[in-house]
């Protein structure tokens, strides 16, 4: 109470029961959370003040039921326990990005590998883009540039001999056929 004024009681009924409020929900969640619903549970008592100390007791651990099935909902409703929180151990997460490195050996041979394609004969290289980025097959190619399936192969395979040749420094050739 405040400057003196004369008790009602009920600043001992909460001193008297806090503890027994605490172990019986303790036994159901973490203490902390125990904790911040025994506070809780104590603000919403204060309205019921006035009544006698066996109704606020029966009353005091209904609130509490109440404060923790409430906090279990809007937990379930927030999906909690499927967030993660950054403070702890985020560096620890997997990612599914490539690292600076790797990034950057990509884009080296990205840049290796269009530079080879584009010294390709003309032709050549017009075949072989139709075929590999284009996914058209051979015949397709046959039809659209006039010419014999025969002499796609051909360009297809001389393409990709030029290619294992200009980029055979490179360990892992994306151009090798299956």
């Amino acid at each position: 109470m405040t400057g003196g004024a004369p008790t009602d009681g009920f600043e001992a009924f909460l001193r008297e029961h806090r503890e027994a409020l605490l172990g019986f929900l303790h036994r159901r969640t973490h203490v902390e959370d125990a904790k911040d619903v025994v506070q809780e549970a104590m603000v919403r008592l204060i309205r019921y003040r006035g009544r006698p100390p066996e109704q606020l007791r029966a009353l005091m651990y209904r609130i509490a039921l109440n404060v923790l099935a409430d906090r279990g909902r809007r937990q379930q409703s927030r999906q909690a326990d499927a967030h993660v929180s950054l403070d702890q151990a985020f560096e620890g997460l997997p990612s599914a990005e490539p690292s600076h490195e790797q990034r950057l050996a990509n884009e080296q041979e990205l840049v290796q590998v269009r530079a080879a394609i584009l010294q390709l004969p003309t032709r050549c290289r017009q075949v072989y883009l139709l075929n590999r980025i284009e996914g058209m097959s051979y015949s397709q190619i046959a039809r659209h540039c006039d010419i014999s399936v025969k002499a796609v192969e051909k360009h297809v395979g001389r393409a990709l001999r030029l290619l294992r040749l200009r980029l055979r420094d490179n360990a892992s050739n994306p151009l090798d056929d299956p």
